[in-house]
């Protein structure tokens, strides 16, 4: 039976992607993608040719009723958002429900995500991390959310822009500036940063700045985090 593989492709440095990513988008028939035209870049690298179907978050049910009527052709689809892991503050959620509720298998091939990325050099240790992805762009909504998160003591993960990431720090810093935090720009990329301190030190660094540019995920050390980064450090 035809089977839908769900594709995470690199979120900057294309030799992240794996040897499995490479293999399931050579032998897929048809391949879906957030943009056809950015994941074509990525197909001209891999010198893969293969017909393109779009499926972007504003046509995603349209685009998965006929990816469904594409694999009860018998034809093995393979899915790619623009960078990273599909699903994760990226389309395909609605996508891998009409397959799956269609009855074909789903089959995740692992990859990039800022997410796990930023986690993994954020420092802290701590069992719970909250991923928030992207915050409402309107400012109340923002911070009383960045007010709920820092209140639930957990690690958390944020998204972020380069037109409101100055705004974001602000809030935090101003509901608890020393709350430490890791702040991630273009991570993998040919100008990646990583930075990292008190909430109000990072707004004190990027409210200087004449312009900011790149994507970035802010990660939000927990209160137990904090505590155990204390303990080691007396230890």
């Amino acid at each position: 039976m035809a089977k839908l593989f769900v594709v995470g492709t690199p979120i900057g440095n294309l030799g992240d992607i794996t040897f499995r990513a490479v293999e399931t988008l050579r032998n897929a028939d048809f391949i879906a993608a957030e943009d056809t035209r950015h994941t074509l870049q990525l197909l001209n690298h891999l010198e893969i040719k293969k017909p393109l179907v779009s499926c972007r978050a504003q046509n995603e049910r349209a685009a998965a009723e006929k990816i469904v009527a594409l694999l009860k052709e018998g034809n093995d689809i393979a899915y790619a958002s623009d960078a990273g892991t599909p699903g994760i503050s990226d389309p395909g959620a609605v996508l891998v429900d009409f397959v799956r509720n269609a009855g074909f298998d789903v089959i995740p091939i692992p990859g990039p995500s800022a997410f796990a990325t930023l986690v993994s050099v954020a420092g802290t240790g701590g069992k719970t991390v909250n991923f928030e992805g992207f915050l409402s762009p309107k400012p109340g909504k923002r911070r009383a959310r960045v007010k709920e998160l820092l209140s639930m003591g957990n690690a958390a993960v944020i998204y972020e822009s380069p037109f409101r990431i100055t705004k974001l720090l602000a809030d935090i810093a101003d509901i608890e500036k020393d709350r430490r935090i890791v702040v991630g720009r273009e991570l993998t990329k040919l100008h990646e940063e990583i930075t990292s301190g008190t909430a109000g030190e990072l707004y004190a660094d990027y409210s200087s700045r004449q312009s900011i540019k790149g994507e970035f995920a802010v990660f939000i050390s927990g209160v137990k985090n904090i505590k155990n980064s204390e303990e080691s450090t007396d230890n």
